[in-house]
Order: C-alpha cells, then structure tokens, then sequence
C-alpha cells in the first residue's frame, strides 16, 4: 500500500468528534438469552437499556466488538449481528474455534444474566436501501460467514417486497449449517424470493454441483448455472479467506464489477505485529508521533518496521479503541493529520476514506520523521 499523505476532509468521511468517540466506547450490556445454533455456535442476544437505544441502533450487516476478561487477560473480538433491525433484538453470533479463547468464553461460559462489554455497532456490510426496488441480491457465506450474510438476507426480504435473495452457503456437513432451521423457515415465508443452496464439502450430495469446496471454478459453475451475474444488483461475501479470495476471482472473472461486491472480513488475515520489518529496514530508527485521543495529545516514539502505531500507542497506556488488530474491523480508525505512513493491509477502509486521509493505526507505520494522528477526529 502506498503511503497516505496529509489531506483535506472528505464530504463522506466518518462524522467527528464525540459521537464517534462515544461509538468506540465499551458499554456494559447484560445477557438475556443465549440460543444454541449448531454444536459449535451460540447466539447471545443482549438488554439494551434505554438510555442506550440510540447508540446501539445498527444497519444489517454491522457488528459489535465483545470485550472480557478471560484467565487473567483482557481480549476483544467483533461479531456480526445476526438479525435484521426490525426484529426488535440485538442478536450476535460466534462459533468456536480451536484455540480460540474468546470463543471458547462465550460458548462455555458466559450465560443468561451476565454482564459483559459491547461496543456499539459499526462496519459497512451492507448495500443502500431501496425499499420500492426489485433487486437480485446474491450472498456467498462459508461457515460462520453466515452471519452477517443472515443480517441482509433478513432486511432485504423484509423490506422490499418485490426483491429477490439468492443465498450459496458452503459447509463442511450438514451438522454445521449455522441457522439452519431458521433458513428452512425463512425459505418456506418467501417463497419465490429466497432461494438457498447448501454447498457441503465432506458430504456427497444428491447433485453434484452441491458437492466440493467452494473454490473459484465451483463458484464460477454455480454462477453461470443457477443465476445471471448481470441480473445480480449487489453480491455479499463473507467466509474463510481463500473461499472470499475465490468468491472475488470468480465474479471479477464473470465480469462483475467491483462496486457491486460487498465482503466482510474478520480474523483471516495475519496481524500487522506479525509481519516481520522489510528488508533493509532499520526496526530502531522511529518517528516522533503526536496521538490525539479524548481531547488529551500525547507525544510517543515509534519505530518505522516492526511494530504499527496502535501497539506504540497502547504501550504508552494510552486506551485507544480496538478490536482485531487485523486491518479489517476499523475500530482503530484515525485521521492522519500530519506526515506520512504506510499500511501494511486496508481491509477495512473504503476508496473515499483512504482519499480523506483516514488510516487503520494496527496497520499504520510512520515514513516521515514526524507524524499526528487524531482519534477524536
């Protein structure tokens, strides 16, 4: 990624001030039911009080940073919401991977009645809403990709009538199809609307096309077999890496531009801490950087290889908002204000972002001796 520049504000840019900073802020949320959706996933829907409504309203498709404490350690993870914002709850959803101790938390531990910190929603997983429209909406979900996926499918169905919703979900078997029932039920309401195919990997299906990883060439046969890309208004995304690296290779191979792709990303990139300095690269030489955060400027010293600003940031006890640290959530946003620097990944910012001079600090390495960064905006 080249470097970013100082630039002027950006008619499209994030709000500033306050609202924002008061939206990266953890608030304590209690449990009120927890749903098990597959023997490896749980639902957890959460009281929002009062007071809290405003802030914790959300488009489909966002999601919400979880913070606990587990053995001792203080760890942070986003997950999707699963539910369109109608229904009247807020709903997350979080499968249980091996090794993960976050996940591991929420599915044997936390329950009903338990507090735990949210932030509220954020993300841009979503297309424009268009409730008088009659679009062909095309959803590419590999596992707990579902979830998110879920969020649009529900609005979309729910508030345009004469839409369609053309869902390919790929799993490894039966058993591990997240909402399953809940897409049967949904199926059967719109009928007509919805169709869902079910692409399982360690099971031989009836049909073959249904069979198999969801690699580029099995998205491509099921794109040209079962729908018409041209027809298609908006596609989501949303699955392990290598199958959204198939999903985008496929579609931009069938011609399908750009801006009609939608794709959510958590945890399936590598961490900008891990990345080793590029070669030749002096880790001890640094920049001065002046970090602005709740209407406080802080001086701190940063390496320019190595280590990416937020850890810099965090070292200096300074309680800048995060969640993945994977260059795809954009909870570590911040405006550049001054110098340059480069990102290693950028995820999660948009084109006009970029242009407005926003940066993803877990990605951010200073190229000028001096930088300043803003996360007040």
């Amino acid at each position: 990624m080249d470097a970013v520049s100082q630039l002027p504000p950006h008619p499209s840019a994030p709000p500033r001030g306050g609202r924002e900073q008061r939206a990266r802020a953890f608030h304590p949320l209690t449990v009120i039911d927890m749903r098990r959706e597959t023997d490896e996933a749980v639902s957890v829907a959460f009281a929002v009080p009062d007071e809290m409504k405003d802030s914790f309203r959300f488009v489909q498709g966002q999601y919400l940073t979880l913070r606990a404490t587990v053995n001792g350690e203080e760890l942070r993870r986003p997950y999707s919401v699963c539910v369109a914002p109608e229904e009247g709850e807020l709903r997350v959803c979080v499968k249980k991977l091996h090794g993960g101790r976050f996940s591991s938390f929420v599915n044997d531990v936390l329950k009903v009645g338990d507090s735990i910190d949210v932030m509220a929603p954020m993300g841009r997983f979503h297309a424009p809403d268009a409730p008088g429209a009659a679009r062909h909406y095309v959803g590419f979900a590999g596992g707990s990709g579902i979830t998110p996926v879920m969020s649009n499918l529900r609005a979309v169905l729910g508030r345009e009538p004469d839409s369609r919703f053309t869902l390919f979900y790929g799993n490894r078997n039966a058993r591990g199809i997240i909402f399953r029932d809940q897409l049967a039920d949904l199926k059967d309401r719109f009928m007509g609307r919805l169709r869902i195919f079910h692409i399982l990997g360690d099971e031989i299906p009836e049909i073959e096309l249904f069979g198999g990883l969801m690699d580029e060439a099995k998205v491509t046969e099921l794109s040209t077999r079962l729908i018409d890309v041209e027809d298609v208004d908006w596609f989501f995304v949303c699955g392990p890496g290598p199958m959204m690296d198939a999903v985008s290779a496929s579609l931009a191979g069938l011609g399908v531009p750009e801006d009609k792709v939608r794709i959510e990303s958590f945890g399936a990139r590598p961490f900008a801490s891990q990345l080793a300095p590029p070669p030749g690269e002096d880790a001890g030489a640094g920049a001065d950087v002046e970090v602005r955060f709740g209407g406080v400027t802080t001086k701190i010293r940063v390496p320019f290889a190595g280590q990416p600003i937020l850890d810099a940031v965090h070292a200096a006890r300074i309680d800048a908002p995060y969640a993945c640290k994977g260059g795809v959530c954009c909870s570590c946003r911040a405006r550049l204000v001054e110098g340059e620097v480069e990102m290693d990944v950028v995820y999660g910012l948009e084109p006009d972002e970029i242009a407005a001079g926003y940066i993803l600090t877990c990605q951010s390495h200073p190229k000028t001796d001096r930088v300043v960064i803003d996360y007040d905006w």
